[in-house]
């Protein structure tokens, strides 16, 4: 069963999603903030497998919330939940950490579907939005053409990164030295041609995006 945090100072809300969520067995509730402050004083204590986030939060700026929370607390996954519109937002978050964004004007079973979605390690946007982010790419020089030249440990290595995971824990899990993950994350950055660990987490996370 997957956690979930409600940070959302509308009151109708955390209390809409609560309900929402109450007969869903693969999610619980675990509580629910109504500022930034409270947001952090939270997580220090208890740390979520998805935060459900009003991006227009008080007293924090969203986008630089998004960041923090990706670098402090990397288990947790976030889905942005929110009034503001998507094609002023939506990129910035995700390129900031979310897995998702959504507009409070979906319905409800669309909202519950983004949660699972985002709770089971996905991406989830609109059509609209999943498009701009791909147009970017041609066909010869495609995210998924990159991918395809990866060796399979080469991308378990990428998604336990993306997925937040240190060095010392992707050795643990793949039975290897911690010098070894770390000449995977050289290759891995030539192969995708990126410069640094946080290009190369925001390219997996487009790879997501077009696959999940």
């Amino acid at each position: 069963m997957s956690s979930i945090l409600i940070a959302d100072h509308h009151p109708i809300t955390r209390a809409g999603i609560t309900a929402l969520l109450s007969d869903n067995q693969d999610l619980e509730v675990i509580g629910s903030v109504t500022s930034g402050n409270d947001l952090f004083k939270f997580l220090k204590n208890k740390i979520p497998d998805v935060l459900v986030m009003e991006i227009d939060l008080p007293e924090i700026n969203g986008i630089t919330a998004l960041r923090t929370i990706k670098t402090q607390f990397p288990g947790t996954k976030m889905l942005v939940f929110t009034c503001q519109p998507e094609e002023m937002y939506a990129l910035s978050a995700i390129k900031a950490g979310a897995s998702g964004y959504l507009s409070k004007t979906v319905s409800t079973d669309h909202l519950q579907k983004a949660i699972q979605q985002v709770a089971r390690g996905g991406i989830y946007l609109n059509k609209e939005i999943t498009e701009k982010i791909n147009s970017g790419f041609s066909q010869g020089n495609s995210l998924i053409s990159k991918f395809k030249r990866l060796s399979t440990r080469e991308a378990e290595v990428l998604n336990m990164l993306a997925s937040g995971k240190r060095n010392k824990d992707i050795a643990d899990a793949l039975s290897i030295n911690e010098k070894t993950v770390s000449t995977y994350k050289t290759r891995l950055l030539q192969k995708l041609k990126v410069d640094n660990l946080a290009d190369l987490i925001h390219q997996t996370r487009l790879l997501q995006l077009r696959t999940t």
